[in-house]
């Protein structure tokens, strides 16, 4: 085979982290409108910490539906369906408060929990089609770094989240402006995707026959086997300890993730009175280190798996590791003082819990067949992402009864619980006697 084969399939993974890119950021926008919108409306600290947590209910159900139709529809048509809704209903957040107060008994806080939990729903999918692209498309010794390329969304996303939100609301003089445009970027990107992405690279006019040969002889039988095998039941995910133990390593994740994604801007606000002219770029400091971890995790995994041959050492034990100084540093931070410690050691615990992102995403597609590896995908979404409203609700109660060293005492538990899990995880064992996932070597 051609040791340099055409790789158009790069191109549309570009595209599908510009889409969880913009996912990213229409979700994290809204918690640089705080000083805007709690005064406008009268909300307190627990009523912020609820309104945050309101898109999680959606959201979960959105990646355990999305993942369940990609599989039966295929994933373009719910990029499609998704995208256009997750934007209108980012538009839509402009004009949440003023619905509430019009048509849901004058509670502000009900209209922003419809337009929230509507919009988590049509997020929710986004990543779970991510998995079920790249197992259509990625061959299996770039899945690991293919993976993290998509999951690069996450703490590039919400780095820039900082600077794009607070600098529309500067430009604009309005909270209200910087959805709206958010939601029409959105729109736009979406169409700019649907015209050059498909369900499989075999259905794409851009991708030569060269690297359909290529990608057919990397597979190898078992992509064949897999697709023309009878679909298993969704709840055989439940069959499967290590799909589960899986699914709690990457609560953890998603519990950091959303605990400083949602809590960070109003944390340094009380605490340290800065205001939206700085937040812009203390905002973006905690993610910094992530961006390069979380693509150093994707290429180490699979590096790993090339020297050992073990996906328990590439997977399991990576992950375990970083959980475990994850840990380390959220249990330092909860007893800093100074506003430089804070962040530094804030940035070291999130780039240590970025690092194996890509790898649950890779276990599951490691361990599950592939006509399954979007129900797997949205089952594991849906089970980790309850975190997406229990660490801002929680932190909203810590917070208001303990002060704000408590939210990361229970960071430091929700990775430290991760971690013991990961390191019980053997991936490659599929449920029901499936066979176990082929295993790389060079």
């Amino acid at each position: 085979m051609n040791s340099h084969p055409p790789s158009y399939r790069y191109r549309i993974f570009f595209l599908i982290m510009l889409m969880a890119l913009l996912n990213y950021i229409d979700r994290g926008a809204i918690s640089y409108a705080a000083a805007s919108i709690l005064p406008e409306y009268g909300f307190n600290k627990a009523d912020w910490g609820s309104l945050l947590g309101y898109f999680g209910y959606g959201y979960i159900l959105g990646a355990l539906c999305g993942g369940i139709l990609a599989d039966r529809f295929g994933p373009k048509r719910v990029w499609l369906v998704a995208g256009a809704a997750w934007s209108i209903f980012e538009i839509g957040t402009a004009f949440a408060g003023d619905l509430g107060l019009a048509f849901m008994g004058g509670s502000a806080l009900a209209g922003f929990a419809s337009i929230r939990i509507l919009f988590g729903f049509s997020e929710g999918p986004a990543y779970s089609v991510i998995n079920k692209s790249v197992g259509n498309w990625a061959t299996p010794k770039e899945r690991g770094f293919v993976v993290s390329v998509g999951l690069l969304s996450t703490p590039l996303g919400a780095l820039l989240t900082a600077p794009i939100a607070v600098g529309l609301q500067t430009l604009t003089g309005d909270w209200r402006s910087m959805f709206v445009i958010l939601g029409l970027t959105s729109l736009a990107l979406l169409v700019f995707f649907m015209r050059r992405f498909t369900d499989h690279p075999d259905d794409n006019p851009r991708v030569s026959q060269a690297e359909r040969e290529f990608l057919r002889h990397e597979r190898g039988p078992q992509a064949s086997a897999d697709t023309g095998a009878p679909k298993l039941p969704w709840w055989s995910f439940f069959q499967n300890r290590n799909l589960i133990l899986n699914a709690v390593g990457y609560f953890s994740f998603v519990y950091v993730t959303f605990l400083l994604l949602s809590w960070t801007p109003k944390y340094l606000q009380d605490e340290f009175h800065y205001n939206l002219s700085s937040l812009w770029y203390m905002g973006m400091i905690p993610w910094v280190g992530a961006c390069f971890t979380v693509l150093l995790g994707g290429k180490l995994s699979d590096w790993l798996l090339r020297r050992t041959g073990s996906l328990v050492i590439a997977r399991s034990c990576l992950a375990a590791g970083c959980l475990l100084l994850t840990t380390l540093c959220f249990v330092l931070v909860s007893q800093a003082h100074s506003v430089f410690g804070v962040i530094a050691l804030m940035t070291l615990a999130n780039a240590f819990n970025a690092l194996p992102n890509s790898v649950y995403w890779a276990v599951v597609i490691d361990s599950s067949p592939t006509n399954r590896i979007g129900t797997y995908s949205g089952l594991t979404h849906f089970i980790a992402n309850t975190a997406s409203f229990i660490a801002p609700m929680l932190t909203g109660y810590l917070t208001a009864s303990y002060g704000y060293s408590a939210m990361f005492s229970a960071a430091a538990v929700a990775t430290g619980v991760g971690m013991a899990a990961m390191l019980l995880v053997r991936p490659g064992v599929r449920p029901l006697n499936c066979a176990p996932a082929r295993v790389v070597t060079e």
